[in-house]
């Protein structure tokens, strides 16, 4: 069922436990969402625990270390930006057919739970924000943090398509409130492990061109992980670096799995649709970054991923 923001805030007012889910491979939009979400809950006086399949980043700690989850026994349950119950990883096994409740702003939502509130024009967790706003909670610096983390990772520090004035304002309200914006930006875009410079070195040696050079590929193998040290969990930087190179449209990045399988990262220049790319190959996201699961070993997935690249580029080449 597709719900209005009202619909959600009674939602929220006549529950007492909940538990928060974020997508796997976590970043700042799940996570920001998720723990500010929590955070709006704990003022409220409610219950609420948070899961998520795969380990969350050390970036993250200022988020991670300013929660402490309640005990919940039969908690309602949310996820943010999870645009599709696969999205959930192992525990959609468990959880996947009982989400009650889900809140995101991907154009791709498959509309999977009970009570859905999709804004796909809003930008990262800003529909937290504005949850905040109309409870008329008194906010923190912490949740204020949590939401600045999530605008300025989906946002690309304010450079992708996806800034709206509305994102621009929510980033001013936070910053006449306080929040550590210097601190965040430094954190998120500004500092590298050593280990994690090893892998984006490897990963750079991939590097390749096709299309006239508008579109540039990037892989990242499970071997790659291991001679670096790196992992999963801190490697989504890397998924910008393709599109950053000068005349390229398309920049893309397969990252394997630790089952072995392959899953791919678009990011697209304007005017090129990255949904619609990754939607071809059965995954989803917003018009300017996507991703989808690829199906294949890795020559047949780079095979289909271009085919459907080539589509979107008819025209430009």
């Amino acid at each position: 069922m597709v719900i209005d923001r009202n619909e959600c805030l009674k939602l929220l007012r006549e529950n007492e436990e909940f538990l928060v889910l974020s997508h796997e491979h976590p970043d700042g939009d799940t996570l920001g969402s998720a723990f500010a979400l929590c955070e709006i809950l704990r003022i409220m006086g409610k219950k609420r625990a948070f899961l998520c399949s795969d380990e969350i980043s050390s970036d993250f700690n200022f988020m991670t270390g300013g929660f402490t989850p309640d005990y919940v026994e039969n908690p309602f349950v949310i996820a943010v930006d999870v645009a599709d119950v696969k999205l959930l990883g192992k525990i959609g096994e468990q959880y996947g057919d009982k989400v009650d409740l889900c809140i995101d702003h991907h154009l791709s939502n498959t509309y999977y739970a009970k009570y859905n509130l999709v804004e796909d024009r809003a930008a990262a967790c800003g529909i937290i924000y504005e949850i905040a706003k109309d409870l008329g909670i008194e906010t923190n610096r912490y949740f204020r943090n949590c939401i600045y983390t999530g605008i300025s990772t989906d946002t690309g520090c304010f450079r992708y398509q996806n800034v709206t004035p509305v994102v621009f304002r929510i980033a001013a309200e936070l910053t006449e409130q306080g929040v550590d914006s210097v601190k965040i930006n430094k954190i998120m875009f500004e500092t590298k492990t050593k280990r994690f410079l090893r892998l984006e070195m490897i990963a750079r040696e991939t590097l390749e061109y096709h299309f006239d050079d508008k579109c540039a590929l990037i892989t990242i193998t499970q071997d790659m992980f291991r001679k670096s040290g790196s992992d999963e969990s801190e490697c989504y930087p890397i998924t910008a670096l393709p599109r950053q190179i000068e005349g390229v449209l398309v920049g893309a990045v397969i990252k394997q799995q630790k089952d072995g399988s392959f899953k791919v990262s678009v990011r697209t220049d304007d005017g090129i649709d990255a949904s619609e790319i990754c939607k071809r190959l059965g995954g989803g996201g917003h018009k300017g970054a996507a991703g989808a699961t690829l199906g294949y070993d890795l020559e047949k997935g780079k095979e289909e991923l271009f085919k459907s690249i080539k589509i979107s580029l008819d025209g430009k080449i």
